[in-house]
């Protein structure tokens, strides 16, 4: 492996630690200082956007700061990256979220390791899970044609939005899902419906890709 694949690696891997620790940690944080869904769904998101939009702009001129396996698989069939950085990507994608859960569950005195058994099922939950990846396939494609600079606060504004007009609460990220399954706290999701949630995600991403790839080429 040379040093340039080596550094991006390592940019998703610290990403996708930290956005998860961002997400886990706010939540259980929210909990512990009020009992009110309202005041903590309200902390939750506005510590996720804020935490993903710095998290891009320190790593988007390393690695691009994909942070999500759907991103990444975008960008491969677009042809932007070569197969093995997309299957790197992904598998330090997906050990830095749970690498992130098990600081975050940590830090918070908790056991590093919990199984949630927070239900989000139902076919209006997967479809919320389809429009919020979806949106964020868009939200990335349209906006680097703007600026670059751009994407952070774009995505950070989308995903923080996302929390609130889909039902699942825009989870839009097939790592950072799997990763949630590992703590039984506010943010959680229990395993029996992780692998429908990346099968919507995965879904929304590649038809966003398609209307984008329609729209952009002229």
């Amino acid at each position: 492996m040379n040093r340039e694949l080596a550094v991006k690696i390592v940019a998703e891997f610290v990403g996708s630690c930290f956005l998860v620790m961002v997400v886990i940690g706010s939540g259980i944080m929210a909990e512990n200082l009020s009992s009110d869904q309202f005041s903590i769904l309200l902390a939750n998101t506005i510590a996720t956007g804020a935490g993903l939009t710095v998290l891009i702009w320190i790593f988007i001129s390393i690695s691009g700061a994909h942070f999500n396996p759907a991103v990444s698989l975008v960008l491969y069939l677009m042809k932007e990256i070569q197969l093995k950085q997309f299957l790197y990507f992904i598998c330090f994608q997906f050990i830095g979220g749970f690498f992130g859960t098990v600081l975050a569950n940590t830090m918070f005195g908790l056991d590093f390791i919990q199984i949630s058994d927070n239900e989000r099922g139902g076919f209006n939950i997967y479809l919320g899970e389809f429009i919020a990846t979806f949106g964020l396939i868009i939200t990335i494609l349209g906006v680097r044609k703007f600026s670059l600079i751009a994407v952070a606060p774009a995505v950070g504004l989308y995903i923080s939005a996302g929390y609130w007009f889909t039902s699942s609460t825009s989870f839009a990220n097939p790592a950072v899902t799997f990763a949630r399954g590992f703590s039984n706290t506010f943010s959680g999701i229990d395993p029996a419906f992780i692998i429908v949630f990346i099968v919507f995600q995965l879904l929304g991403a590649f038809t966003a890709m398609l209307l984008m790839n329609f729209l952009q080429n002229e």
